[in-house]
């Protein structure tokens, strides 16, 4: 023990009592960083091309804008492959920050949304003022990013799909409009022009979001192969989609190009479907009184159908409208799948009130509980008028859009294995999301948490700025195991999650 005192007081003095003079003390510096040599590996990074719609445009709160392009996942990794021999990356940008866009003078796109407190709580809020992006002041490209907010998977084989003429009467989309090469352009003819020696492709998600969004107002055309057929809000065919996918990766491979892929997320799991509780109306005892009253011959009616042998018990149990006063109480709600009963009882409509199975649509925080009839205080939508099909989506239309996120996302997984391409598994990522959250380095954690989780944006349905961000290092990270590539990451946190004003 005297041993080792003394040879810890002679240490503790090496700099002070045990130097000479002239002796000079060691300098301790921060050594440093050896340089990362970043390379493209097997892939060529010079002409990165990014087919796909809204998620790959930078669409966020429910507009596209020129902060929300430059903040693309496509537009993060062109400068991460910029270190690795990557080329320019052209984007056709809107105008200005508003997000709406007019046509011959008329607003047709609607501003972005913000984060608002003017009220005293914080709300989705539109920016006020119109923007200068017109949809027929059309601009020169070609361009690397071929996002298409609003395009389905045939949409990008579909010529006049970008011709301005068309925009009014819904026969063609506004945003390529912009952009498109000439009035007969394909989105796919327009991006295997410019020869890509690299691609990212992220499409389908419209092919199934529009019919979840609409809350399930719209028909599975499962065993439609034609989609000239389609009405807007139908879920596209998997043969059809398994047609068109395939010929447009064989289209955007042909030249030689190596390419990532992605599937698409199970959009039941996002924001727009997971922040309305189906229980949000709280009543006092005297309406709740009222309600039950007003709902108890349908009831009634219920069980006489049933002694009759026309629905069974467990339908009547489904069916009966019961308010709890004090209580968070289910909306009432239209119900399509359930038995008509109508030819007994005009009265007997098909309707229920919602349980935890059900998922109500984002925007129906604000229209449940209104007034139905300004005119009539009972006329409560919600409660005493049940909410119509485009406010929920019910088990069996969540069924239909499971079915058809397994079938597309085969058919990717198929394709990338077929053309020998990177796979960005996006469900399983969003899921994590979804789920446990996204840990940063600096100790905060991404999540799926409206408004104030940071991945997503406020329509509830794209990512925001930091969510892209996380998208980014995952298709990076893919294509960097695919193809040997050293490539630097994003940092998340040098992107908003929401923006306030």
């Amino acid at each position: 023990m005297k041993k080792f005192l003394a040879l810890l007081s002679c240490s503790s003095l090496l700099l002070v009592s045990c130097l000479s003079d002239d002796a000079v003390a060691p300098v301790f510096q921060t050594p440093t960083p050896t340089p990362v040599n970043y390379t493209s590996g097997e892939a060529d990074f010079s002409n990165f091309i990014s087919v796909g719609n809204s998620l790959t445009a930078g669409f966020s709160d429910n507009a596209l804008f020129i902060d929300g392009q430059t903040a693309s996942f496509p537009n993060m990794m062109a400068a991460s492959f910029e270190a690795a021999g990557g080329g320019e990356f052209t984007i056709p940008l809107m105008a200005d920050n508003f997000g709406g866009a007019t046509l011959g003078g008329q607003q047709i796109l609607g501003n972005r949304l913000f984060l608002s407190f003017a009220s005293g709580s914080p709300l989705p809020t539109p920016v006020v003022g119109t923007g200068t992006t017109e949809i027929s002041n059309t601009l020169t490209g070609p361009f690397n990013n071929m996002g298409v907010p609003g395009a389905k998977s045939f949409h990008l084989l579909a010529p006049g799909y970008g011709n301005v003429a068309g925009v009014a009467a819904g026969l063609a989309n506004p945003y390529y409009a912009r952009f498109a090469s000439s009035p007969n352009a394909t989105v796919l003819g327009d991006a295997a022009a410019q020869a890509p020696t690299f691609f990212s492709l992220w499409i389908g998600n419209n092919d199934i979001l529009s019919f979840a969004t609409s809350g399930g107002v719209g028909v599975d055309q499962k065993n439609n192969p034609d989609p000239s057929t389609y009405g807007g809000n139908d879920i596209t065919s998997p043969l059809a989609f398994a047609q068109v996918y395939n010929g447009i990766v064989q289209t955007l491979t042909a030249g030689g190009a190596k390419g990532v892929v992605a599937n698409i997320p199970d959009v039941t799991s996002i924001p727009f479907f997971t922040t309305v509780p189906h229980n949000p109306i709280p009543l006092d005892a005297a309406t709740a009184e009222l309600v039950n009253g007003a709902y108890a011959a349908y009831n009634g009616g219920l069980a006489q159908l049933q002694q009759l042998g026309a629905i069974s018990a467990d339908e009547v149990a489904r069916r009966t409208i019961s308010f709890t006063a004090g209580a968070t109480n289910a909306a009432v709600i239209i119900d399509e799948d359930l038995t008509d009963l109508t030819s007994f009882n005009p009265a007997l409509i098909n309707m229920r009130q919602a349980t935890a199975d059900d998922l109500m649509v984002l925007i129906s925080r604000t229209f449940i509980g209104t007034l139905a009839n300004p005119e009539d205080p009972t006329s409560i939508n919600g409660v005493a008028v049940p909410l119509g099909d485009q406010w929920v989506l019910t088990p069996e239309e969540q069924e239909m859009i499971a079915d058809a996120t397994a079938a597309f996302n085969q058919t990717i997984a198929d394709a990338a294995e077929t053309f020998d391409l990177a796979f960005v598994d996006a469900n399983a990522f969003l899921n994590t999301l979804n789920a446990t959250g996204i840990p940063l380095a600096d100790g905060s954690t991404v999540t799926a948490t409206f408004g104030t989780g940071g991945g997503f944006s406020l329509d509830g349905v794209h990512p925001s700025p930091r969510g892209y961000a996380l998208l980014a290092n995952k298709f990076m990270a893919e294509i960097s195991l695919k193809y040997n590539a050293v490539l630097p990451q994003v940092d998340p946190t040098d992107f908003t999650g929401v923006y306030i004003e």
